[in-house]
């Protein structure tokens, strides 16, 4: 027999731990920036009119340059004359639609400082807060109040109670104005279409002047976006107007007080509308309407 010791089973072990195995997450894609399409910022209607915007003025442009350039051929003062009246004539269509554009940021400024004013972050809030006491008349006497404070509930407050207030009071004021109008209006107006008219015209008005005094100064499109808006508020009280009327109408038997009667009703029944129509537009153009 041999000599060497007989081999042994030898097991190696390890004093570290070995690493837990786990899946590797998936790598996140790339964020890609979103391209900007037309059709997310207007709608269909909208492109074929600013297409036709475009090709109208600009071709009208053109047209005129050929124009004026012929008439400098013919000669230089009526060459100068003809340019002069395009420039004013443009001058006045450019400052149009840049009126109403700027209508029409001016409500979607509305809508942003309601976003801003209900955030949560207090740079932001207090920002939106000093803008709007820029667009508001009377907004910098408030001015130094809303710099002193540093919570933005207590800037909210103060808005609220220095500003939003008295905007209030002032619009109401002008709703009772304008339903005062309205019902003499319709008492001197013999024609229904004409009273139509007249109502319609005052109610425009009326949300003209409310948006002016939060400071929005709307044009042509502005007018239309905020009677939109104001069409749902405005139409709640819809059933209880025309309940007023028929009881109005029903609890009289004469017929001349009928008539008589029925006319008051009716001009009760508008002035009403202008006071529910004003302060659909004091929501419509106050960036506190969503907070109150």
């Amino acid at each position: 027999m041999s000599d060497r010791p007989p081999v042994r089973p030898r097991i190696e072990t390890e004093d570290q731990r070995a690493e837990r195995m786990a899946i590797a997450p998936a790598p996140a894609p790339e964020a890609t920036p979103p391209r900007w399409k037309p059709g997310r910022m207007l709608s269909g209607p909208m492109l074929v009119l600013s297409g036709f915007a475009v090709l109208a003025l600009g071709l009208a442009a053109l047209q005129t340059g050929n124009f004026v350039a012929a008439q400098f051929s013919r000669a230089a003062w009526l060459g100068v004359t003809t340019l002069v009246v395009a420039i004013i004539g443009f001058g006045l269509v450019l400052a149009g639609i840049f009126g109403e554009l700027r209508g029409l940021a001016a409500l979607h400024g509305v809508d942003t400082l309601r976003r801003d004013l209900a955030s949560d972050d207090a740079h932001r809030r207090l920002h939106a807060a000093r803008l709007w006491l820029t667009r508001v008349e009377g907004g910098a006497t408030l001015r130094p109040a809303v710099d002193a404070q540093n919570d933005p509930d207590a800037v909210l407050a103060l808005l609220r109670s220095g500003l939003s207030a008295p905007l209030k009071i002032r619009a109401d004021a002008m709703s009772r104005q304008a339903a005062y109008q309205v019902v003499a209006g319709i008492a001197a107006t013999p024609a229904p279409s004409l009273v139509v008219l007249l109502i319609a015209w005052r109610a425009t008005r009326l949300i003209r002047q409310i948006a002016a005094l939060h400071g929005v100064r709307p044009g042509f499109l502005a007018t239309l976006g905020l009677l939109r808006r104001t069409a749902l508020s405005a139409s709640a009280t819809a059933m209880t107007e025309a309940a007023v009327n028929t009881a109005a109408h029903a609890v009289l038997s004469s017929p001349l007080l009928a008539h008589v009667a029925g006319d008051m009703a009716g001009g009760a029944v508008a002035a009403r509308r202008m006071i529910v129509l004003g302060r659909a537009a004091v929501v419509a153009c106050s960036p506190l309407s969503g907070e109150e």
